[in-house]
């Protein structure tokens, strides 16, 4: 076999296990963003920089009508780079430094704009985020594109989730765990300027460290002979063209629901104010509360890894989805009950610890069971959808001959930045229903009407959210049998073209897995 099919030997690109588990941690890294300045930034501009709350809140939602002009175009700058350090690193790369330095800024010199130029303070804070917003896209993008590249076997794809989910972990985990430590040391917690310029440096260290390792995971698959059909001989669209194609990929449509769902449950659920509000405000014990239910969700969430993984090697992706994000659904409607009871006695609270020691009753044990696996459903799936854009962006080769893993990245992109930011204005909205004229933070009393506010974002929107994914995953066609013949039949035609056989010719002679030749069934 010549040098240039090698690599799809047998029909299949297959990356090593190093490079497995070390690229996905491009979403750990981009994740200590989600948790740095989506979980935080409306509470920063309410509480820091006496905006108001609203449009802290709202802001962030509203700057999505920039990412629906910025995201296309960068889609299509990344489809049509290939240079010397490849197609996808340095948009990791680029994009990283850009959040770095933005958030730097804001967090820690925005503060400085004396009260008196509450314009400044205005103008300044929406062109930062702008600016993060940019680099965010950048980095976010290359997770969900540069799949393409790193293996195509059905095998391996599943095992993307479990090292993204792991890498996640490493980035939405540690700022979890360092927040409400940093938190401590600060008067007025989360509300603190001070808090701000200590978890800033901290997130952008971490959050570096996880580049350059994907950076090292990427780097040997970065190149032509990985990059759809036709490889260096890949066509460049217009901007216009991405439209239409978007239009009659159905698989991705659904996937973007499906997508939205899973994050918009996540993003909600594990909200900072809204966890405030349920352990502090409601419960009376966020230090005693928040940590170990954190841990205990993690804890739970391992055996679903496996699950899925196991679930989507031998059913395929769209099986393992719908199952357990159906666990989940089931187990919140118990958490809706139980806080449904919450303030009709005693009993009704949660207790872990007490002043003589283990203090936990049976309100506490059932949900705890009922959390547990139902957060551990939810967080093993909430990544699914990623490693499935690459699913959908091959199928975009195998109906068209088009290799545009730079729009399909930015396009999901584009959807995770709009539910992302739409828990902080859904959040900020929902508070303000109750007469609070800031996000309340886990020192603030328990407000009447607050216990409504936290079952209606905490139980009801994320079911509401995984209801929309089981609807749209219902009719998606991108089965585990659908993708094992799109990834056979992209791989005849690609080494056809590479022998020298025009890309029309070959699409047009292998169409179906029983027109292939043996060795690529």
């Amino acid at each position: 076999m010549s040098e240039k099919t090698a690599p799809h030997a047998n029909g299949m690109n297959r990356a090593k296990l190093y490079q497995l588990v070390l690229f996905p941690l491009n979403n750990g890294a981009t994740n200590v963003y989600y948790v740095l300045v989506l979980s935080y930034i409306a509470t920063f501009g309410s509480k820091v920089l006496a905006l108001s709350m609203i449009f802290a809140s709202v802001m962030v939602t509203g700057m999505r009508l920039f990412d629906a002009v910025t995201d296309p175009i960068i889609g299509a700058l990344m489809d049509r780079t290939n240079g010397k350090f490849g197609k996808f690193r340095p948009f990791m790369v680029i994009g990283n430094l850009i959040m770095a330095v933005s958030i730097l800024v804001l967090y820690c010199l925005t503060p400085l704009i004396p009260d008196t130029m509450m314009w400044a303070r205005y103008a300044v804070f929406v062109a930062l985020y702008a600016v993060w917003v940019i680099g965010y896209t950048f980095q976010t993008s290359c997770t969900r594109s540069g799949q393409t590249v790193l293996t195509n076997d059905p095998k391996q794809r599943p095992l993307f989730t479990i090292f993204n989910t792991v890498g996640s972990l490493l980035g939405m985990g540690a700022m979890q765990f360092f927040a409400p430590i940093l938190a401590k040391n600060y008067e007025g917690g989360y509300g603190s300027a001070g808090f701000f310029r200590a978890l800033a440096p901290v997130g952008i260290v971490i959050s570096l460290a996880l580049t350059l390792l994907a950076v090292v995971g990427i780097w040997e698959k970065d190149q032509p002979k990985y990059f759809g059909i036709g490889g260096e001989k890949t066509e460049k669209l217009k901007v216009s063209e991405y439209v239409q194609i978007i239009k009659e990929n159905k698989p991705m449509q659904r996937l973007m629901v499906a997508g939205a769902g899973c994050k918009l449950a996540l993003s909600i659920a594990t909200n900072t104010t809204v966890l405030c509000m349920l352990y502090g405000c409601m419960m009376g014990n966020y230090d005693g509360l928040y940590l170990p239910m954190m841990v205990l969700g993690y804890v739970f969430s391992v055996p679903f890894f496996l699950l899925t993984v196991r679930t989507s090697q031998k059913h395929g992706q769209k099986a393992s989805l719908m199952r357990y994000v159906s666990v989940a659904l089931i187990c919140y409607v118990g958490v809706f009950v139980l806080l449904l009871l919450w303030g009709h006695g005693d009993g009704f609270t949660l207790s872990l610890l007490g002043e003589g020691g283990l203090s936990i009753n049976l309100y506490t044990v059932l949900f705890i069971l009922l959390f547990g696996v139902g957060y551990g459903a939810y967080y093993a799936t909430a990544d699914m959808p990623i490693p499935m854009v690459a699913d959908c962006s091959d199928y975009e080769t195998y109906q068209s001959g088009k290799y545009i893993p730079g729009i399909m990245g930015t396009l999901f992109s584009l959807v995770d930045k709009l539910v992302s930011s739409l828990s902080a204005t859904v959040v900020g909205v929902a508070v303000s229903f109750i007469g609070l004229q800031s996000l309340p933070t886990q020192y603030d009393p328990y407000t009447p009407g607050m216990n409504v506010v936290v079952i209606v974002l905490f139980c009801v929107i994320p079911m509401v959210a995984w209801a929309a994914t089981l609807i749209a995953m219902k009719g998606y066609a991108l089965t585990g049998e659908k993708m094992k013949e799109i990834q056979a039949v992209n791989a005849c035609r690609r080494d056809a073209v590479a022998n020298g056989m025009s890309l029309e010719d070959a699409m047009q002679k292998w169409q179906t897995l029983d027109q292939l030749p043996e060795s690529y069934r």
